[in-house]
């Protein structure tokens, strides 16, 4: 059976129930998790991010937040921290996670029509790439940038940042890379989504 997500109108009042397809069509608002990971190496912060399947739907081979996915109509806020342990292999509480607050946006691409209001997190862990478990039917890598890099990204401080990370390729066997992002290479938000986010989470570290 396909996703049931809860949608709401644009004062975020609740409207009903509707199929996650239905959601993307007609642009319902509905409910989404956003858990953004940090680490400190050596006095510097850095931020984790996916890289998504390339056989994904929507947004393939693009870098994305560290884990987020859609609650569906019986969860809980709580209840979107499974999407850390889906994707990523990591068991993480819920009262280990620092609350971003809710951000709304919405993408219209010629696919979907996606209007979300995000209950955003920071996860300040101490992981490294041996910790991951991927989820590769949705996540075939991970990315770790410098946090001030990111910020200057955003801010239109420079074009490009050099991340460093792993791929998983089509045996399972994992492949270190380092690669120069641009804004292009990152899930499509307006350039505000990603300038609230980093002030929320440079405001927590």
């Amino acid at each position: 059976m396909e996703e049931q997500l809860r949608i709401f109108d644009k004062e975020k009042n609740p409207i009903g129930v509707a199929s996650r397809a239905d959601v993307h069509k007609y642009g319902y608002w509905h409910e989404v998790f956003h858990c953004w990971m940090t680490t400190r190496i050596d006095n510097e912060e850095y931020l984790y991010l996916q890289l998504r399947s390339p056989n994904k739907k929507d947004c393939p081979g693009l870098f994305d937040i560290t884990a987020a996915g859609h609650l569906l109509a019986e969860e809980s806020v709580e209840d979107g921290v499974r999407e850390v342990e889906e994707e990523l292999g990591l068991r993480v509480a819920f009262e280990e996670l620092i609350s971003l607050g809710t951000l709304s946006y919405q993408v219209e691409t010629q696919q979907i029509i996606n209007k979300e209001y995000a209950n955003a997190f920071l996860y300040k862990g101490n992981h490294d790439f041996n910790d991951f478990a991927l989820q590769v039917e949705e996540v075939t890598g991970m990315m770790r940038v410098k946090l001030r890099n990111f910020e200057q990204l955003w801010f239109n401080q420079t074009d490009s940042i050099i991340g460093y990370g792993f791929k998983v390729d089509e045996h399972g066997g994992r492949e270190l890379y380092e690669n120069r992002l641009g804004r292009s290479d990152f899930v499509p938000h307006e350039d505000t989504f990603y300038e609230e986010v980093i002030r929320k989470i440079k405001a927590n570290v």
